[in-house]
């Protein structure tokens, strides 16, 4: 694939996997690590496409997000040592927990059902940053952050295989799905009476 197809792929989600994409396995774990042409739900039907399983993609998103985590838990600890030697990150991290102190994690909402929702309705990364603010180490920290993008996942693979099923076509579905992604997470902080980060 040429640097223009996967440049146009990453800054517009509506756009096709770009050609030459691997199949199978290996291109849907790709796709949930890097979100091109719809991320998720495009994961979600090339895998089917592909002969993956659900089961399998399970498996496929759930490597993906202890990825996420080998690469994105040594910036966490790289920015709470800037925090503590330059002010400007010291007062990033107090305004970060200060907006985590807003969506309820503090006291007894600190429990795993809470940081599991934030990470549900939000994104793993926030999910974690919220577990460690709620003092949990590693791997309970991410273990939580993870269980709730999980359920977030298998909600987004079973509605995408059912919606496409239903209307046939695959370019409205990963376009609807989108919409739902971009909208999903809000209306369930409104739920759970959660406000995110800005």
């Amino acid at each position: 694939m040429s640097a223009d197809e996967f440049q146009r792929a990453l800054l517009d989600p509506t756009s096709p996997i770009p050609r030459g994409w691997p199949a199978g396995a290996w291109g849907v774990l790709l796709l949930f690590l890097v979100p091109v042409g719809g991320g998720i739900p495009a994961g979600v039907l090339l895998g089917r496409d592909g002969g993956v399983s659900p089961l399998a993609m399970l498996v496929l998103y759930f490597v993906s997000d202890w990825i996420l985590a080998v690469v994105f838990e040594p910036m966490l600890l790289g920015l709470r040592w800037l925090g503590r030697r330059i002010a400007f990150f010291a007062r990033l991290a107090h305004g970060f927990r200060t907006l985590i102190a807003r969506t309820g994690m503090q006291e007894g909402n600190r429990g795993p059902l809470g940081l599991i929702l934030v990470s549900f309705s939000i994104d793993p990364m926030t999910g974690r940053a919220a577990t460690a603010a709620a003092g949990h180490g590693f791997f309970p920290g991410w273990m939580l952050a993870i269980t709730g993008d999980m359920f977030y996942f298998a909600m987004l693979m079973v509605s995408t295989l059912w919606l496409d099923h239903t209307l046939g076509n695959e370019r409205w579905t990963i376009g609807i799905m989108l919409l739902i992604t971009l909208f999903l997470p809000s209306l369930v902080r409104r739920w759970t009476g959660t406000r995110a980060p800005g």
